[in-house]
């Protein structure tokens, strides 16, 4: 019986000294992650076709802390919740908002980024000076508040408004200026800006950091920020992990990643990398 239980025992020894697991040793969880790619720098395409940006990065980071092999994809944004809800991918990142309509449909992290939104539109329109820097709430409106919207909502009649599809900011654009405006909606970012750069709509409400960067641009001179950044409402407390409600391990493995990395500074470091700024959601 001892040589019968030595002879077992024998080869699980071997491989052991030789650095080999058994086969059926536990495998290192695989996560496939979708992103839009066109919505820089939260993410985007390099010129070899490569997924990059702030999302890319902190997702990569992630999935070290949670012992995951990741793979990114890309997915355009108006199918990007979707396809996670039939497993076409596991979770999204993509600057998305956390929101209560969302939330109907599918799971989120914990916010992993804080950040805000503001209108651009094309020079030599006329329109009535504002104070750019200026930041607004939409959540908790007063009569102040409200005095801003009916001032931008005024400045703004007549004019076309282009829009990512899907959107939070394709609800807030239809809720402020829909009955002044002529909203017309893009599948990506990218082809929203050009049509604002070829003057086929006068502006855009979108993401602060793309439009900054579309500003600054070869082809973003002809624009300029806006009325005041906009946040909270419909874009609700931040940006988070989009997550199937029948994957709550997954969940809670990224919201302990989350809570790490914001622990020790590191999503603090991505954000100030890609924004410029710190970005990280409160502690």
């Amino acid at each position: 019986m001892k040589k019968l239980m030595l002879a077992l025992a024998l080869p699980f020894a071997l491989a052991a000294t030789m650095g080999l697991a058994p086969a059926f040793a536990q495998e290192p969880m695989k996560v496939t992650i979708a992103t839009e790619g066109s919505s820089p720098p939260w993410n985007s395409t390099d010129s070899t076709g490569k997924l990059i940006g702030f999302d890319v990065d902190l997702g990569y980071e992630l999935c070290r802390r949670m012992g995951a092999t990741c793979t990114f994809v890309a997915q355009d944004w108006d199918g990007i919740i979707p396809a996670l809800t039939v497993g076409k991918y596991d979770a999204i990142m993509g600057g998305m908002s956390i929101t209560e309509k969302r939330k109907k449909t599918i799971d989120f992290s914990t916010p992993y980024a804080v950040g805000f939104n503001q209108i651009v539109m094309r020079k030599g329109l006329g329109l009535p000076p504002t104070d750019a820097k200026a930041k607004l709430n939409l959540t908790q409106m007063d009569a102040s508040k409200q005095a801003t919207i009916d001032t931008l909502r005024t400045a703004l009649s007549g004019r076309t408004l282009g829009v990512l599809r899907s959107s939070n900011s394709e609800v807030v654009v239809n809720e402020l200026f829909g009955k002044v405006a002529t909203i017309r909606s893009y599948d990506t970012n990218e082809n929203m800006t050009m049509d604002v750069a070829a003057g086929r709509v006068d502006g855009t409400l979108a993401d602060f950091f793309v439009l900054k960067t579309f500003l600054e641009s070869k082809d973003g001179d002809v624009a300029e920020f806006y009325g005041p950044m906009l946040n909270g409402g419909p874009w609700g407390p931040g940006a988070g992990i989009g997550i199937r409600k029948t994957d709550p391990q997954l969940k809670a493995a990224f919201d302990k990643a989350i809570a790490s990395a914001n622990e020790d500074g590191a999503i603090k470091a991505l954000t100030e990398k890609w924004f410029g700024m710190d970005m990280s959601p409160p502690k």
